[in-house]
């Protein structure tokens, strides 16, 4: 299993919301947003909307939005993978990939998201304060940064746009 000591999110396989195994590497060569969603939150409306935005506008250049629900935050995502899935297609029109459910935090955290706040930690320490923190991975799967739960997806597009330009 891939841990803090990998070189790039590609080592790592995770859960699809149906449960299916999917091997990052399947998405070499693109840029990614990586992110721990919740249907309940307060942030919710505004960071899938503009997500989905940046989705429809970058697909084509390569960028994916692989998203996480996580009910470890005010209990903002209680419900079922199905429930989920539901809700994000339905309610929020998303299309990019959901996976599913996981701990960001503590010892029960996906190896994904222990690897993802080792390469780049947060201002108040490494753990994830919230839903809807945000990681940029670049091409080679190495994380470039990482955004806070209020930043809006849309205020990241510039630094997205310069990862999609480099060869």
């Amino acid at each position: 299993m891939a841990s803090e000591s990998s070189k790039s999110i590609y080592e790592f396989t995770v859960k699809d919301i149906k449960g299916n195994d999917v091997t990052l590497s399947e998405y070499s060569g693109k840029v990614l947003i990586i992110v721990n969603v919740a249907s309940q939150c307060g942030l919710t409306q505004t960071n899938y909307k503009e997500l989905s935005a940046l989705y429809q506008k970058y697909k084509d250049q390569g960028l994916e939005i692989l998203a996480f629900p996580c009910n470890q935050f005010g209990s903002q995502e209680p419900g079922t993978n199905e429930e989920i899935q539901e809700t994000v297609c339905t309610k929020f029109k998303a299309e990019f990939p959901v996976f599913d459910k996981v701990e960001v935090n503590g010892k029960n955290a996906a190896p994904l998201y222990h690897f993802l706040k080792h390469q780049k930690g947060g201002i108040f320490g490494d753990g994830i304060k919230w839903n809807f923190t945000k990681f940029l991975v670049n091409k080679e799967g190495k994380v470039v940064d990482r955004y806070a739960p209020t930043t809006s997806p849309l205020k990241i597009e510039k630094d997205l746009q310069k990862l999609l330009q480099t060869s």
